[in-house]
């Protein structure tokens, strides 16, 4: 009971994540990426503060220094994934940026040892036949210009660094308060956000609109503060390898979310990703014994 509410947690995020870059996108007509990641992460980790402040209070140096390492691996993945959502539409953006469920088992491989069962891999090849059909053959392809390599670049980038914040999560936050480790990160990825805007962005004049602040908003409140808060605390139940490919379901949502809401289009071939990703979900985590049972 517990994992499933984990991994309930966990298809929240997904939903979220998913909404989140389409919000993006059309944020960036007023904020840069990173002043953008400021706001978000700051008002994130004022919002957590303030709620949980007690347990701020018990914070020990070791929960510091976990929740540093995260924060700067989270700061990085966000930064890219931003930065290259403003040359590409959000719905491709969310299927290469999904590329982190087949790189988690191998980092976490790598890096705390926990070797990737066959169904895993399965699950990961499947993911990225998905991954490759919507992102090359997708509705979504035929509309992008000459900065397309550049966005499809960052975004896998950005794959490559979220897998990696999911295996930082795992082998730094383990027998931490979830809550307390999603403040460090917030604060670590609001400092080096307003850095990096103020070393590389020009930001002024900025005009506050009521359509860019309730943007704002969102993705502070809904899509930063709740989806990774959820995500530590999901994560914590679930292992990272699944956590990942429960997380991929984010690239789903980002593209039906934009097509619903008519701003991209969808086709076949992108209804054929969606069944292979969703493949690579009930693989992971059934390990098909239920083909088993069927058998009996």
């Amino acid at each position: 009971m517990k994992k499933n509410l984990g991994r309930f947690y966990l298809l929240i995020v997904a939903i979220l994540w998913g909404s989140s870059l389409t919000v993006v996108k059309s944020a960036q007509a007023v904020f840069k990426p990173n002043m953008l990641l400021a706001f978000r992460f700051s008002i994130a980790c004022i919002i957590l503060s303030i709620i949980f402040y007690k347990k701020i209070k018990n914070m020990t140096r070791e929960d510091l220094k976990s929740g540093t390492i995260i924060g700067i691996v989270l700061f990085l993945a966000y930064s890219v994934q931003t930065i290259g959502v403003g040359y590409t539409d959000p719905g491709r953006s969310a299927f290469l940026s999904a590329s982190y469920c087949v790189i988690v088992p191998f980092i976490s491989w790598l890096v705390i040892k926990h070797k990737p069962n066959r169904f895993h891999v399965i699950a990961a090849v499947f993911c990225i036949i998905g991954i490759y059909f919507v992102s090359v053959f997708g509705e979504s392809s035929k509309s992008v210009g000459n900065n397309a390599i550049l966005g499809d670049g960052l975004a896998l980038l950005s794959g490559v660094l979220f897998a990696s914040h999911i295996v930082a999560v795992t082998k730094f936050s383990e027998g931490r308060d979830p809550i307390l480790m999603t403040i460090i990160q917030f604060l670590v990825a609001a400092v080096l956000a307003v850095v990096m805007s103020l070393l590389f962005e020009d930001n002024f004049p900025i005009v506050f609109e009521k359509r860019a602040a309730l943007e704002l908003i969102y993705l502070s409140l809904m899509c930063t503060t709740i989806a990774l808060l959820l995500q530590n605390i999901g994560q914590s139940i679930v292992d990272e390898s699944s956590c990942a490919l429960i997380l991929s379901l984010e690239s789903v949502f980002g593209i039906l979310i934009p097509y619903c809401l008519g701003i991209e289009g969808i086709s076949l071939y992108s209804l054929f990703g969606f069944m292979m990703i969703f493949a690579s979900i009930i693989i992971s985590e059934t390990k098909l014994e239920f083909l088993k049972r069927l058998r009996i």
